[in-house]
């Protein structure tokens, strides 16, 4: 169980502080929520307790460990299948695993492939959500400002 303040991670939709533990009732059920505040956006999500292992919600990763995902960034592509629909399939499951190094590893190759030849509608959706999982997690990990993390993701990945 977290506590308000903790910083988490929230598979697909990022990280955030927890800023309150609520009960609420929708659709006629009662059920007690983290709400999560996103430092992007300053968007706030509504968690139902009851889910949070079923979900993959886990604390932020350590400074040591933004070490490891800035390795990750600066090393190079993983083989990707050729074909669009299996590369984009992949990149989700990538994405919904929750793993943070899994995500940097679906931003490093979709920027790199996107240095070499423009990405599909669907693959650049891909990266700017993964983009955007990443850098929440990194801004919270690392207690540094969003314009500073996209400045050092971008010198990171070559």
């Amino acid at each position: 169980m977290f506590n308000i303040g903790d910083k988490i991670a929230y598979p697909i939709h990022g990280a955030g502080i927890i800023e309150a533990i609520e009960e609420r009732e929708i659709l006629g059920k009662s059920r007690k929520y983290y709400i999560m505040r996103m430092p992007l956006n300053n968007m706030k999500v509504m968690i139902p307790l009851d889910n949070v292992e079923d979900i993959g919600i886990r604390s932020v990763i350590s400074l040591k460990e933004v070490e490891q995902v800035m390795a990750v960034l600066a090393s190079d592509v993983t083989k990707m299948p050729q074909n669009w629909n299996r590369r984009y399939r992949a990149n989700m499951d990538r994405i919904k695993s929750g793993d943070i190094y899994e995500v940097a590893e679906v931003v490093r190759n979709l920027m790199l492939r996107d240095r070499e030849k423009t990405l599909s509608t669907g693959e650049r959706k891909i990266l700017n959500n993964a983009r955007q999982i990443l850098l929440s997690e990194l801004i919270l990990a690392a207690d540094m400002e969003e314009a500073e993390v996209v400045q050092l993701i971008e010198k990171v990945v070559k």
